[in-house]
């Protein structure tokens, strides 16, 4: 029994940390492709479905906080890119849960 009181809290911190980590790379991934995406098309993508619909990826990623690839919260550009843009893009993306992390910060500032 002691060693399971032990146990525990060590095992959920990692599984957290280990979501945190896939989070953090499913985030760096979007802000890339985003990126990507802009420069090749003089524009940034109206929305996320955008780059796997032009093929940039295969299909959204899954939040691994809300278990969705519909929760990313997407970040509008201030002004538009070029002047034949008439609509703005995505200029970045956050995560999708208000849960905090373990460093105090809400996931949907990371």
């Amino acid at each position: 029994m002691i060693v399971v009181s032990i146990a525990t809290p060590i095992f959920r911190t990692a599984v957290v940390r280990t979501r945190e980590a896939v989070l953090a790379d499913h985030l760096f991934t979007l802000r890339f492709l985003i990126d990507q995406f802009t420069r090749d098309n003089g524009r940034a993508p109206l929305h996320l479905q955008e780059l796997v619909e032009k093929g940039y990826l295969g299909r959204l990623p899954t939040d691994p906080f809300t278990g969705s690839n519909q929760t990313w919260q997407e970040s509008k550009e201030a002004a538009p890119l070029s002047p034949k843009q008439t609509s703005l893009g995505i200029a970045d993306v956050h995560g999708g849960s208000d849960e905090l992390s373990l460093g105090g910060t809400p996931y949907s500032r990371w």
